[in-house]
């Protein structure tokens, strides 16, 4: 009875499952692609020395996957603690109905599985159906002949569903707790919850605009005025551009809105007023995951950028000996970079989803006050788009800074091709977040809109 339940909430719910399942299959292609790297290259016509070399370097991506595999495992736990909150009514109208903790929490996991299931089969499945492109990366990154082949690697699917089951079996024993420990009460008054007031005093106002420049002048002059210590520290730098982000989004989720409102000939149109609102009313808790996504969104195209570049210069400068040797990492920048790209879209789509969850209530009333569902759909869509184009756009100003180190070090490792790696690397970024804001826009647009008629 609890799979049959778990799996009608499944068939129910996929407009929420929706983000998540593609979120989890995305995650199981990249993880699978990497790990079947190596049979990628088997498959190309090479010399029996590049197979010896090419099943060592195997060993040296599958110590690298673990890494991949520990993002994966943060973005999955995040989106378990968003379809939580999501259906925490649900949950808790299950046990007032007089379902136990346990029985509930059986459910949670039942629905868990089956989505993981699903995702897993549809991410390694897509894994080998791209394989062509993925083993074009791969020969592109090793200096190896190309040619178009469809390749299964068994081995890569064993060690990506053994992985993934372990990965998706800790972040469905975290929701179970989750909800196993929040009382009923809780549970009922979860989507009610209210958002933390933004912080708009002048005074308070400027010190974080003051803590934002410092912080952001600190990690782009390093960057560019004294690269070796960028990349020796490159770690704090990292939780530096995040604290810099963090005042700089808070400083323009309190300004913006107050400039909005001094030109009344464009702010009093439609439902300006109101999407305005929605995006203020979240600002508070959401400019640390914003700022979050901006870091992880301008590391990923750097990484793409930087392990690109250097797979040509391995080939063609001063390292050209130690080429095969070095490869590896590379490779292993590209995934780690197209890793965090997803991640990143992810988090800014499963944010906007669980925002979605509280503002069913001011949906219904504006229709009731006889608002255009046109208008609604529309107010959605803005909302959806401010929440991807500004982490972008911070993203994007962060690589400038970026490209130009990598620039730098396209020229000391005598590689060509830049400018083409980063216009490729931009695109991708722009095509990853376009897909997930259009899958958003409409999963939010379903919720929001679709509350209006009850």
């Amino acid at each position: 009875m609890l799979v049959k339940l778990a799996l009608g909430n499944v068939r129910r719910s996929a407009r929420d499952f929706s983000v998540y399942f593609m979120t989890l299959a995305f995650a199981a292609c990249l993880l699978y692609s990497f790990l079947a790297s190596t049979d990628y290259l088997l498959a190309l016509d090479l010399t029996a020395e590049q197979r010896s070399y090419f099943a060592q370097a195997g060993q040296v991506l599958v110590a690298f996957s673990v890494f991949v595999a520990v993002v994966f495992a943060f973005l999955i736990g995040y989106a378990n603690v968003f379809l939580v909150r999501r259906r925490a009514r649900e949950f808790g109208l299950y046990a007032l109905l007089g379902m136990g903790r346990g029985r509930v929490s059986a459910v949670l996991a039942a629905e868990s599985g089956l989505v993981g299931a699903g995702s897993l089969a549809a991410g390694v499945a897509m894994g080998v159906v791209l394989s062509p492109l993925f083993g074009l990366v791969a020969a592109f990154v090793f200096g190896v002949p190309w040619a178009p082949r469809i390749v299964f690697s068994p081995g890569a699917c064993v060690q990506t569903a053994g992985a993934f089951a372990a990965i998706a079996a800790l972040a469905a024993l975290r929701a179970v707790r989750s909800v196993g420990k929040r009382p009923l009460v809780e549970l009922m008054r979860a989507a009610r919850k209210p958002e933390p007031r933004p912080v708009t005093g002048r005074i308070a106002l400027a010190g974080q605009l003051a803590l934002a420049v410092v912080l952001l002048a600190a990690v782009w002059g390093t960057c560019v005025l004294a690269p070796g210590y960028f990349m020796v520290f490159i770690v704090p730098m990292g939780f530096i551009a995040l604290g810099g982000t963090y005042f700089a989004f808070r400083v323009l989720s309190a300004r913006v809105p107050e400039r909005l409102r001094a030109r009344p000939e464009r702010y009093w149109r439609g439902l300006a007023p109101f999407t305005v609102r929605q995006v203020e009313a979240y600002a508070e808790s959401g400019c640390a995951a914003l700022a979050a996504v901006c870091v992880l969104l301008a590391a990923g195209m750097c990484m793409v950028v930087a392990g690109l570049v250097f797979s040509v210069g391995l080939h063609a400068g001063d390292l050209a000996g130690n080429a095969w040797a070095l490869a590896p990492i590379a490779y292993a920048c590209v995934f780690y970079g197209a890793a965090f790209l997803v991640s990143a879209a992810a988090v800014l789509a499963l944010q906007q989803l669980s925002q979605a969850a509280g503002g069913e209530a001011s949906f219904r009333a504006l229709s009731r006050l006889g608002a255009d569902r046109a208008l609604l759909r529309a107010s959605v869509r803005a909302q959806v788009g401010v929440s991807f184009a500004v982490p972008a756009a911070m993203a994007c100003a962060h690589c400038v800074f970026g490209f130009a180190l990598i620039y730098i070090l396209s020229v000391v490792f005598a590689s060509e091709g830049f400018g083409m790696f980063a216009a490729a690397t931009l695109a991708l970024t722009l095509g990853v977040l376009v897909a997930y804001g259009a899958v958003t826009a409409s999963a939010c647009s379903r919720v929001l809109v679709g509350a209006s008629r009850r």
